[in-house]
């Protein structure tokens, strides 16, 4: 994806800007607690490369990542998207040492102004975004990417709190639609073929809000007959991630792209905040509407 204006012309004003408001509430309170867990958003570089050192360890050393590439010599996994991402933390804070070593967890936020400087959103090359935001000129878009939390922290408690800031993200910023890929593991997406088949037959985006995989990268979701899906099933076999963004009432775009980088089968989400669920608004809520407002 080129650019066009030079780099560090158009990445430096959003990247401040980012920086700027992570400066303003780093007094303040977390905007989301449970019990030792906190999340923020990360406040300096140092942070933002430990949020990479993470990610890292989950894609590449864990999930394989990088097999089809060299992988990064300093252990983190990064691109030119962070500059002008601001990168969500979950830390536990009963852990030992500085914040940066208590992480646990991350999520990375692009929003639609901070792309328009840095030329498209990273799932473009996936899936045809634009076309959506063409479709939907005045709303404003997040694109939520890079998920992930290390192994011991895979609970229901680390998701409830990486939730409660994304709400608090979405209420300051006014966001009208999030959109994000989420994966599934390996390059074979007939191994998926219930979850995906499930997803296509059931969870399709409306009209007006489809998503197509790009011509060139586009694979079959549709996969199995109708009568063949046991739906308790494929809601079993659904990755965590998935299936959390099901619960809050997200659709999914029309084809699959294979990402050999990643080694993980892509869907493309679309959840239209004037769409989630009212008990989850009221659960993530107080949080949101507190730090909203400061």
């Amino acid at each position: 994806m080129q650019t066009g204006l030079a780099e560090s012309e158009k990445l430096s004003a959003p990247r401040e800007a980012s920086a700027r408001w992570a400066r303003e509430i780093a007094g303040r309170t977390a905007l989301g607690r449970i019990a030792s867990l906190e999340v923020r958003l990360a406040r300096d570089e140092a942070e933002v490369a430990a949020a990479q050192e993470v990610r890292y360890r989950v894609f590449y050393d864990e999930l394989g990542a990088g097999v089809a590439q060299a992988a990064p010599v300093d252990r983190r996994d990064a691109d030119r998207f962070d500059l002008v991402c601001d990168h969500l933390l979950v830390l536990d804070t009963a852990l030992p040492g500085p914040d940066h070593r208590r992480i646990v967890g991350t999520y990375r936020l692009l929003r639609q102004e901070c792309a328009v400087r840095a030329g498209g959103f990273y799932s473009q090359d996936e899936f045809d975004l634009e076309a959506l935001i063409a479709r939907h000129p005045h709303l404003n878009f997040l694109e939520l990417g890079r998920s992930c939390v290390l192994p011991a922290y895979r609970s229901r408690r680390t998701i409830e709190v990486l939730w409660q800031g994304i709400w608090a993200y979405v209420n300051h910023y006014g966001v009208d639609v999030m959109t994000g890929c989420a994966s599934f593991h390996g390059t074979v997406p007939a191994a998926h073929a219930l979850t995906l088949s499930f997803l296509a037959q059931n969870c399709r985006a409306m009209p007006g809000w489809e998503v197509e995989a790009q011509p060139s990268r586009h694979s079959c979701m549709d996969l199995m007959p109708a009568e063949a899906i046991n739906a308790k099933a494929a809601l079993a076999a659904m990755p965590p991630l998935i299936k959390g963004y099901l619960r809050m009432g997200a659709r999914f775009g029309n084809g699959c792209v294979v990402d050999h980088d990643f080694g993980t089968t892509d869907v493309f989400v679309i959840l239209q905040v004037a769409e989630i669920s009212r008990r989850y608004i009221n659960y993530y809520g107080s949080e949101a509407q507190r730090f909203a407002a400061a």
